[in-house]
């Protein structure tokens, strides 16, 4: 996993080797080069757009936002990131990775850090609106790069892998935000001040070792040769040309029409949707939900919250790397949904110790269904329509987040229940879980 810059002499081939062996090899090299700076990125994302959820009931005490008002910021933080994700691939495509992945993360740090200093709603929701913004095109962008590497077998396993970033800035996070939120008082600011000044600044650190050692594509890599270059981006390129031209999508230069026209791709999407609206509802209230179970100290309920994380963390780790096949990942998607599905209705129903068990079942398909979907657009679609195509996934798929806290914080306030709004997340699992069924991986699937 070093990120030190050097060369590898290529040796001679042996006679039994294959162009599939050579393949298979630079796989694992790119790999070990590349998922560190990238997986620490998405840790970073994914902290700093969620720390918010540790910080829900003292932002209620401290400046008077009510569960609705901190459930629409939450929110509000997935239209501006939906807006301009799909520029923001576009622009990356044009003027390559490392100087647009350092871009979004200068100014997410910066404005994440600034989130110490709201006063009240108006300041809370255009907080949010601005880090939506900057931080929009990260997980996109990182998937498109990652079409210039891969093909599809290590592509599905490298997301998986990026997206176990998420579980692992839970994990830590959570307790690591329970802690600085105990920090309340020292130098005259809150703890929850301190939360997003010290977990921001880090982001701006990265950016500069971002910058410095992520090559814009395989031909600017340090560690391949020419050949070796010229392989993988023949490898992609073939892959990605057979499949767009099999799904009937041409030769990737279209526009994003011919994303929507593809029957299958709005199946992903909505499929994906709904996955986004559980998962977001689940990521910034269930700290509230665990704090409404009890008297807990911030670090307890840190430590209590992250552990449908780590259930995350094994479902990460082992199914993806399962999905070999169309008919698999089909199924594991559809799996993934129905047990998101069941961990929710016994979370809604049940007292607290069965209830947490149900988060952690639910917590177990976070990150089967997403990896596997985010490998689909590129067994249809190339070039800039791929670029576009992976954008507008995660595009619609991410104003679940907006959809999901808003539910939640709404429904919080009309019942004073916690729980209450999960039942919208039940029935959209269910649909999502339907439509999947339907998906085809491949045209031959």
């Amino acid at each position: 996993m070093s990120l030190i810059r050097g060369s590898r002499t290529p040796s001679a081939a042996t006679p039994h080797e294959t162009p599939r062996d050579a393949l298979g090899e630079l796989d694992q090299r790119n790999l070990r080069r590349l998922m560190p700076l990238l997986l620490a990125a998405y840790i970073m994302s994914f902290l700093d757009r969620t720390n918010i959820g540790l910080a829900k009931e003292r932002l209620e005490v401290d400046l008077g936002i009510s569960a609705a008002a901190y459930g629409l910021g939450a929110g509000l933080f997935f239209l501006t990131y939906a807006i301009s994700e799909v520029p923001s691939n576009l622009i990356m495509y044009r003027v390559g990775a490392r100087w647009w992945i350092t871009r979004i993360m200068l100014t997410w740090g910066v404005i994440s850090a600034c989130m110490a200093f709201v006063q009240g709603e108006k300041s809370f929701y255009a907080m949010r609106l601005l880090l939506g913004a900057a931080e929009a095109g990260l997980l996109p962008g990182i998937l498109l790069y990652f079409t210039y590497w891969f093909r599809s077998e290590t592509r599905g396993r490298a997301i998986g892998l990026l997206l176990l970033g998420a579980s692992i800035a839970s994990v830590v996070g959570n307790p690591l935000g329970g802690l600085l939120m105990e920090m309340d008082g020292l130098g005259g600011w809150h703890g929850w001040q301190w939360m997003f000044v010290i977990e921001g600044i880090p982001c701006l650190f990265l950016a500069v070792a971002i910058f410095r050692y992520l090559p814009d594509g395989p031909a600017k890599a340090p560690w391949l040769t020419a050949d070796e270059a010229r392989l993988v981006q023949d490898a992609v390129t073939r892959e990605q040309t057979e499949g767009s031209e099999a799904a009937g999508n041409g030769s990737g230069s279209g526009s994003l029409l011919t994303v929507l026209r593809d029957k299958q791709m709005l199946l992903a999407i909505f499929a994906n949707w709904t996955h986004q609206v559980a998962l977001y509802s689940v990521v910034y209230f269930l700290p509230g939900i665990i704090g409404g179970w009890g008297d807990l100290s911030p670090f307890t309920i840190g430590l209590l919250t992250g552990l449908p994380w780590l259930t995350a963390a094994v479902g990460a780790v082992l199914v993806p790397p399962r999905a070999t096949t169309p008919r698999r990942s089909r199924n594991f998607v559809v799996v993934g949904l129905l047990m998101m599905f069941t961990g929710l209705i016994v979370a809604a129903v049940a007292g607290p110790v069965i209830a947490l068990l149900g988060f952690c079942f639910t917590g177990l398909a976070f990150f089967v269904v997403q990896p596997l979907l985010f490998n689909f657009p590129a067994t249809r679609l190339s070039g800039k329509t791929l670029a576009g195509g992976l954008a507008l996934l995660n595009t619609i798929g991410i104003t679940g987040g907006f959809v999901g806290p808003y539910i939640m914080g709404y429904a919080e306030d009309a019942t004073g229940n916690h729980l209450s709004g999960l039942w919208v997340s039940i029935v959209l699992l269910a649909l999502g879980a339907l439509a999947a069924t339907r998906l085809r991986f491949s045209p031959k699937s």
